[in-house]
């Protein structure tokens, strides 16, 4: 352990270092200069009423925030030094040429005891009296003149602080002290007129005061509050008490804006808000009171996206824009609108799904759920196509505009076999092969198509066994129509055949080529098309084909061997062409424009749409129709399904 020497040592060393830390503190506070800290940059108070004076083009209200974080002592329990620095005064004092006598530093002595116990003027004891005596007895006494300099500023001080808190006749007493020292002259013409001032706009800052207590804060223009203290400050600018009233005043328009807020107005907070910039723009509660607003503003807007969110997802979109339209209106800068306004638009256009979302649905009475489905976006085209093209047909005339403003999803590739097995043996149905027998068929000895009257939807385009995964073929219109409504059974959901103005806009995929990958032959295998390349198993080549192409397939390929087109669907122009829902018309005359399908009562030919396996390049444009009776099969023929969103 340290032994008491070491301890009283320590103690004694630890003690000096508080007195020099405390010493350099109260240096730094009483003598800035010491340290080259330039007051005159720093808040300073008035010599008229004691206000926060902007030093370096403060705000006054960010100058009176300064004052009140290092307001300190009041200024007259301040060195005499502090006060001199603070209110910019110098004392110019003469060379002393003779010592001080014994009897006038005892004089002096006893006068700076006065001036510490606050004792400026008065009596013979005063301060002010004393340092008068000593300078008659000896003139040139330095102490002597800088103690007068140090009583009127502490003089100066006092009479600034009575007018600052309106306390004339305390003012007058001590501006009466002043007039009797001397060089004060300036001093008192300045505090005199001060006086004046405070004399004039006494009243009217009672008469404001009384209006803020009425409520007429800023209200009615040219009889409020506000418009008094205006009034004062055109003739005391710096008077404290119509710069407080101002703030009181703003205080008073913020609470209104709070109101609002609680009242969920918040175009009426916004106007309150805009009315207290005006009174005091950046002031720190102007700062605090929208912040706030601007919280609650945020917090309710959220609320009210969370509830629209909540109807959105039971399905009630009326109720969810609506209230997204409330969020936008209370806070238009929310940045989950822009999210939430994408998925109202999707339930509405997409029941909540997305274009090109791919999904399935289940069955909701036996395990299985449906073909891929991918969501096909909403949009317009022209529908078919003009004399110009040398390939035209008239089926494919007059070009039309149509519009698909709804939704809808189609089946990602054609149907296969696997996925009509599912369908035959669940439903007992009896497809058109089997109830009216056989389909046509590709002939390899021939090569062409021909009735082969055990050919059934289990075989492919030849009439061999086909595999699960080949496009189902030699089924009929309705055949495909009756897979369609097993669905809908099965699902609850709507789904059907598409329309041919439907299944035109999806193999087009938004493009105005002449096939969806461009104008001529391809230069990637995108489909299962005729290529010049193509033979069949016998060695038999194409005689009309794409030059150059090669895909590898003599007859359907398993779906999704090759490219999707741009929406995302496989097979779409190749492979085997497509049933449709639409009834055959030679042309387009009166078609329907908006993407509905074109049906007449009891009509036997439908549409079939898309390229095959066996399409010569003419037959796989875009525009390409033909039609075929309801109950035809082929091995060139399948279909695919849509469902309504």
């Amino acid at each position: 352990m340290p032994s008491n020497a070491t301890l009283r040592r320590q103690r004694a060393l630890g003690g000096a270092l508080g007195v020099i830390v405390l010493g350099l503190s109260l240096t730094y506070h009483f003598f800035p200069r010491v340290f080259h800290v330039d007051t005159t940059r720093l808040p300073r108070r008035s010599m008229t009423l004691g206000t926060v004076m902007p030093a370096s083009g403060l705000q006054p209200e960010r100058a009176s925030a300064i004052n009140e974080l290092n307001a300190g002592p009041p200024l007259t329990l301040a060195p005499t030094a502090v006060i001199v620095a603070r209110g910019n005064l110098h004392a110019n004092l003469p060379e002393q040429k003779t010592v001080d006598t014994p009897a006038v530093q005892a004089m002096l002595a006893r006068a700076v005891k006065a001036l510490r116990a606050g004792k400026l003027v008065g009596d013979e004891n005063s301060a002010a009296a004393l340092f008068m005596q000593a300078l008659k007895e000896q003139p040139d006494s330095r102490r002597a003149l800088q103690g007068l300099f140090d009583v009127r500023a502490r003089l100066v001080a006092e009479i600034d602080q009575d007018i600052a808190v309106g306390d004339v006749d305390a003012a007058t007493d001590l501006l009466d002290a002043l007039r009797t020292l001397p060089n004060a002259g300036k001093e008192v013409a300045q505090l005199e007129q001060n006086l004046k001032t405070l004399a004039r706009v006494r009243p009217m800052l009672a008469q404001a005061a009384a209006l803020l207590q009425q409520g007429k804060a800023d209200q009615p223009p040219g009889g409020s509050a506000l418009d008094l203290y205006r009034e004062v400050q055109q003739l005391d600018p710096q008077n404290a008490v119509a710069e407080q009233g101002i703030f009181q005043v703003q205080r008073a328009v913020l609470d209104r804006a709070l109101a609002a807020v609680a009242q969920n107005d918040f175009a009426g907070a916004d106007r309150e808000l805009a009315i207290a910039q005006a009174i005091r723009p950046g002031s720190q509660q102007m700062h605090d009171v929208h912040q706030r607003v601007d919280d609650m503003r945020q917090q309710r807007a959220n609320g009210l996206l969370a509830q629209a969110h909540s109807a959105l997802d039971a399905g009630n979109l009326a109720l969810a824009r609506k209230l997204a339209g409330q969020a936008r209106t209370i806070d238009p800068a929310l940045a989950a609108l822009a999210e939430f306004d994408e998925q109202l638009t999707n339930a509405r256009l997409y029941a909540s799904y997305k274009p090109g979302q791919v999904f399935t649905d289940r069955y909701v009475d036996l395990p299985g759920k449906t073909p891929a489905m991918v969501v096909i976006p909403t949009g317009n085209f022209l529908m078919g196509t003009t004399a110009d093209d040398p390939d035209h047909i008239d089926a494919e005339m007059p070009q039309h505009a149509v519009t698909l403003d709804k939704g809808f999803a189609m089946a990602r590739t054609e149907i296969t076999v696997g996925q009509f097995r599912e369908f035959v043996r669940a439903s007992n149905y009896v497809p058109d092969s089997v109830k009216l027998g056989g389909a046509s068929v590709y002939d390899e000895r021939g090569g062409a198509m021909h009735d082969d009257t055990d050919a059934t939807w289990e075989d492919d385009y030849a009439g061999h066994h086909a595999d699960d995964n080949l496009p189902v073929v030699n089924i009929s219109w309705n055949d495909a129509a009756a897979y369609a409504a097993w669905l809908s059974q099965r699902t609850g959901k709507t789904y059907r055949l598409p329309s041919e103005a439907e299944f035109e806009y999806a193999l087009r995929g938004g493009t105005t080529s002449r096939y969806w990958w461009g104008d001529g032959v391809p230069t990637r295998k995108v489909e299962n098309l005729t290529g010049s390349g193509d033979r069949s198993r016998s060695g038999r080549h194409w005689s009309n084909s794409f030059r150059g192409y090669h895909d590898g397939y003599w007859g359907p390929a398993p779906v999704m061997s090759f490219a999707a087109n741009p929406f995302g669907l496989y097979d779409i122009n190749g492979n085997v062409s497509e049933w449709v829902a639409d009834c055959w018309h030679d042309n387009y005359i009166r078609a329907p424009n908006d993407g509905s399908a074109w049906l007449n009562p009891g009509c036997r030919a439908h549409v079939l749409r898309g390229g095959s396996w066996g399409s010569s390049p003419d037959q796989v444009s875009s525009a390409y129709r033909q039609g075929a009776i309801s109950d035809v099969r082929s091995g060139r023929v399948g279909f695919r399904v849509v469902r309504e969103l």
